[in-house]
C-alpha cells in the first residue's frame, strides 16, 4: 500500500506537474497517469481530497443500488483512509474531471480546521459518492477555478482567508446536494427505514445477540451494508432523527412491553436488553419518559 504525505507525493505518483502550492492544489484528472502497471491501486494519503470526476470505466453505485445522476460524480475523502482503485484494462476511456488536494496544515489557525470535521460526507464510503445534475456540477467547477486562480496568484495576507471562504462554500453547496439527492431517493431512503426497524427487531427480539450489549451504531450500519455517518444522514431526512436515536426509541419500546407484560424485575428487564448496570437503564428510561420503570410499571396495576 502507498502512503502520501504531501500533496508533491501524490503529483509525482500520478504524473502530474509540480504542484503550484504545497498545501492546496487543483489537478485536471484528464492527466493523472498512475505510475503502475497493476489493475489495482491501494494508498493512504494525509489530505483531504475533493473529485468531481467524469467518464469513468466503472459504474458508481450509492446505497448498494445504481442511479441515474451520472453527469458528475462528486466524492470526498479525509486524511488517513485508505483507498483502493480498480482499473479495468479492457475499457478504454477519457476521463476527465477535478481533484482538489487540501493538506490540514493550511486550514491550521482558521475555524475551518474543526468544523470540516462536521461535514458527514467525508465519512462517507467511495461507493456513496454524490450525484450532480449539470448545473450543480458547473457551480462546482466554479468554485474549484476561483480557488485555483486564487493560490496561483501573487500570495499576500488576504490569500488564505479567500480560499478558505471558497472552500467553505463549496462544502456548503455539497451539504446542499446531499440532502437534495437524500430527499429524491425518498423511496430508497424509506427501505432503509424498513429494513433497520428489521434489525433492531432482530437483536431485541433474541437475548442471544443481547449478551454482548446493547447494539451499536457500528454494528446496525454494517448490518445495512452502509457506512454510520451515511446512515444516520439518511435517518435524519427521512425521520429526523440519528441511529443511535432508532435503536435508544427501539429499547425503551422492548422495555415498555417487558414492564407491562411480565413480573421480570427492573433488574432483569435491564440485563435481558443487554445493559451492564440496571442503573443506567432507569436512567435512559426515565430521559426518555419522564417516569422510572417502576412509575410506568405500576400505572399498569
Amino acid at each position: 500500500m502507498h502512503r502520501f504525505k504531501s500533496i508533491s507525493e501524490f503529483h509525482n505518483y500520478s504524473n502530474l506537474p509540480k504542484s503550484e502550492h504545497p498545501l492546496i492544489s487543483l489537478v485536471d484528472y484528464s492527466k493523472v497517469n498512475y505510475a503502475t502497471n497493476s489493475d489495482k491501486i491501494k494508498w493512504m494519503q494525509d489530505f483531504y481530497s475533493i473529485g468531481l470526476k467524469r467518464n469513468i470505466s466503472e459504474k458508481f453505485n450509492y446505497g448498494q443500488q445504481k442511479y441515474d445522476f451520472d453527469e458528475g460524480v462528486f466524492s470526498f475523502v479525509a486524511p488517513k483512509q485508505i483507498l483502493t482503485i480498480t482499473i479495468n484494462q479492457n475499457i478504454k476511456v477519457n476521463p476527465s474531471g477535478w481533484l482538489l488536494l487540501i493538506h490540514p496544515d493550511f486550514l491550521w489557525n482558521t475555524p475551518l480546521a474543526k468544523s470540516i470535521k462536521n461535514y458527514d460526507f467525508f465519512g462517507y464510503d467511495v461507493n456513496e459518492a454524490l450525484f450532480l445534475s449539470e448545473k450543480e456540477e458547473n457551480i462546482i467547477v466554479e468554485l474549484l477555478k476561483n480557488i485555483q486562480r486564487e493560490y496561483q496568484s501573487n500570495i499576500d495576507k488576504f490569500s488564505q482567508n479567500i480560499i478558505i471562504s471558497h472552500i467553505e462554500l463549496l462544502l456548503n453547496y455539497a451539504e446542499r446536494y446531499y440532502e437534495r439527492q437524500f430527499i429524491t431517493r425518498k423511496i430508497s431512503n424509506h427501505q432503509i427505514l424498513i429494513k433497520l426497524e428489521q434489525v433492531l427487531n432482530n437483536y431485541f427480539n433474541n437475548s442471544e445477540t443481547l449478551i454482548n450489549g446493547i447494539p451499536s451504531v457500528v454494528q446496525i450500519s454494517n448490518d445495512l451494508n452502509l457506512s454510520p455517518n451515511y446512515l444516520s444522514s439518511v435517518l435524519k431526512i427521512v425521520s429526523g432523527q440519528s441511529t443511535q436515536q432508532h435503536i435508544q426509541n427501539k429499547l425503551i419500546e422492548k422495555a415498555k412491553e417487558k414492564l407491562s407484560t411480565t413480573e421480570l424485575s427492573v433488574s432483569e428487564i435491564a440485563y435481558e436488553l443487554g445493559f451492564e448496570y440496571p442503573a443506567s437503564f432507569s436512567k435512559l428510561f426515565k430521559s426518555k419518559t419522564n417516569v422510572s420503570p417502576i412509575e410506568f410499571r405500576q400505572s399498569f396495576n
